[in-house]
């Protein structure tokens, strides 16, 4: 029904170049991020580079939405979106730009792949959001599968275990975020509350850079990495992170949700062409078992929205 629905509102004649050019921001822009952060994270301490990406970016959507005339949240909203920016920007981003210092592009774009299957064992096993299904257990089984290929017993793997392995850790901080905030009091505008989170996970990350030492002295930013935070901030933020809302808004969320498996795809051929980053024939096994799971995933709870 809501499938029918939403179909009955596009325009029948002819393709609508929004819908392209929202899909190709998510697909794309997203998946080139991946490679964004590897070039910038090599050039310029992890955390100060997080926290100027999404402290600019956050300013800029909050700041605009609020001029639009957007209501600024209330106290017991940004008690939500400070826990939305601590667990899906602080603990989230803070460890994946430092693990990216260490691993391929591509390969991390494949474990954050794994970002849905987290998700869903806490809904089902730790929250009981949702009901368990053998089918969703098979999925989630297939995933995994391809993350014990990845790093377990691999001697063609060229990068470290730990920085994965953090990397694995992080996408429990943003399922556990994104589990969390569905009870918890938010704007009705979710642009101005992912701008909201993304400017105080900005400040914390900038704090937590003073901290370690990376802004003592202020590091210069070459060239490069001040182009790759370029495209962080607009590409990666600013319009893909529009697209994603305009997208919602007009179709299934589970088709919008299909950039998570298109997403490692597109870093993995990018890091591959683009960057030299080995690319094994195990890597690639465990890459299609983790986006095979992930799709299954987006199957089931497709079907069971639909039942």
């Amino acid at each position: 029904m809501e499938t029918s629905s939403v179909t009955s509102s596009l325009p029948r004649a002819g393709l609508d170049i929004r819908l392209v050019l929202a899909f190709f921001a998510i697909y794309v822009l997203w998946g080139a991020t991946f490679l964004a952060i590897r070039v910038a994270v090599l050039e310029v301490p992890p955390f100060l580079m997080a926290g100027l990406r999404f402290f600019l970016a956050g300013s800029l959507l909050y700041g605009f939405l609020r001029i639009r005339g957007e209501a600024s949240p209330t106290p017991a909203e940004w008690r939500s979106i400070g826990v939305m920016a601590l667990s899906m920007f602080v603990a989230t981003y803070g460890a994946l730009f430092w693990a990216e210092q260490y691993v391929p592009s591509g390969i991390t774009s494949v474990i954050e792949a794994t970002l849905p299957m987290t998700t869903l064992t806490l809904e089902v096993f730790v929250f009981r959001q949702q009901p368990f299904r053998w089918k969703m257990l098979a999925s989630v089984a297939v995933g995994f599968g391809g993350v014990v290929l990845l790093l377990v017993r691999n001697d063609e793997r060229n990068f470290a275990v730990l920085p994965c392995l953090v990397i694995l850790a992080s996408g429990v901080a943003w399922s556990l975020g994104a589990v969390l905030i569905r009870s918890m009091p938010l704007p009705r505008s979710r642009p101005l509350t992912a701008g909201g989170a993304m400017m105080l996970g900005g400040i914390v990350l900038l704090a937590l850079s003073l901290l370690c030492g990376e802004a003592n002295p202020l590091p210069y930013i070459p060239l490069r990495a001040a182009f790759a935070l370029l495209y962080l901030i607009v590409g990666g933020s600013l319009i893909a992170f529009t697209a994603y809302v305009w997208l919602l808004s007009r179709m299934p969320a589970t088709r919008v949700a299909s950039h998570a498996y298109v997403n490692p795809l597109v870093a993995l051929a990018l890091g591959y062409f683009v960057a030299d980053e080995q690319l094994s024939v195990r890597t690639l096994l465990a890459s299609i078992l983790i986006v095979l799971s992930v799709f299954l995933i987006l199957r089931v709870g497709d079907s069971s929205v639909k039942s």
